[in-house]
């Protein structure tokens, strides 16, 4: 006989990283400085590509919808969080939990989808150059853009839904600092198997797919590169898709890291640990790996705050 939902559970209370007194003013200082960098940075990017006509091309197009993400992406957990540690009340209310876990779901694909959609737009680039500016037409951009959108907006609104079926008991301890959808299905008290099942087969259709197009997409860069003859033209070609790659490889890297660190240890406080470098490290280090590696960008915010001089 199934548990049932005593009186349809109210809320919820997020554990976060640690309960010592002494450590809170760290982490706040910690995740709030991250955040904040998260938020400029990114800011920052949309700003050059929005300012400088030069920059209206697809790549830089995809590059802003990224960044846009990315701060979406990092607001749906950080400032739970942060007021949390600040209020040392760790309470979120059920109705809040379930949206927090839809628009994280939300985001987290879309970053998926984008970063497989730009690995497309760098492919077309480089292996077929004569028609990049054909085949990335601004139609062809923004529908790829929306279909990414409409996308991870049904895949977080079928995990959400099978979320609102399950049941809890009254009193529930999520050993995260956000509503993490693994989490919830493994502290409901009602059956979860089709929960599961539905997990796995989105995360193999929804993440392995944008992952082997990226990995193909990469491989017939890397072969036409291979065939340019000149130095100077390998290295031309392949600076314009450096900065993807690294980024490509951090959020790929980061999350597999995070899925086997906590199959390996099972433990809920490891997991929740190491799941802080692709929600919160990776949106963050993505401006600067942008900025950095890209004289384009720097050369556009060096123009407009010049020009705000």
């Amino acid at each position: 006989m199934e548990p049932e939902n005593d009186t349809q559970i109210s809320e919820f209370l997020l554990l976060g990283f640690s309960e010592e007194p002494e450590l809170q003013p760290f982490l706040f200082g910690l995740f709030l400085l991250m955040y904040l960098v998260t938020i400029l940075g990114n800011l920052l990017i949309i700003l050059a590509v929005s300012y400088d006509t030069h920059l209206h091309t697809p790549m830089y197009f995809f590059l802003a919808n990224l960044s846009f993400v990315d701060i979406c992406f990092t607001s749906t957990t950080l400032p739970k969080m942060l007021v949390n540690i600040q209020t040392q009340r760790k309470v979120i209310i059920y109705e809040s939990c379930i949206m927090q876990m839809y628009f994280f779901l939300l985001f987290a694909g879309l970053d998926n989808f984008l970063l497989s959609v730009m690995a497309y737009d760098r492919f077309v680039a480089i292996c077929h150059p004569l028609h990049y500016m054909v085949t990335m037409n601004p139609q062809l951009c923004g529908l790829l853009v929306l279909v990414s959108w409409i996308m991870s907006a049904l895949h977080s609104l079928l995990q959400t839904l099978m979320v609102l079926r399950l049941s809890f008991h009254t009193e529930v301890e999520i050993p995260h600092f956000f509503c993490e959808l693994n989490q919830m299905i493994q502290l409901a008290c009602s059956d979860t198997f089709l929960n599961n099942m539905v997990l796995y087969f989105a995360a193999m259709l929804l993440a392995g797919i944008p992952m082997a197009g990226v990995l193909y997409s990469y491989c017939k860069i890397v072969s036409s590169i291979r065939r340019i003859s000149s130095a100077q033209g390998k290295h031309k070609a392949f600076s314009t898709c450096a900065s993807h790659l690294s980024v490509v490889s951090l959020f790929y890297c980061t999350s597999l890291g995070v899925y086997l660190s906590s199959a390996a240890t099972q433990s809920s406080h490891s997991s929740a640990v190491a799941s802080v470098m692709y929600t919160v490290v990776t949106p963050m280090l993505n401006p600067f790996i942008y900025s950095l590696r890209n004289k384009d960008i720097k050369e556009a915010l060096s123009v407009f705050f010049r020009g705000k001089t």
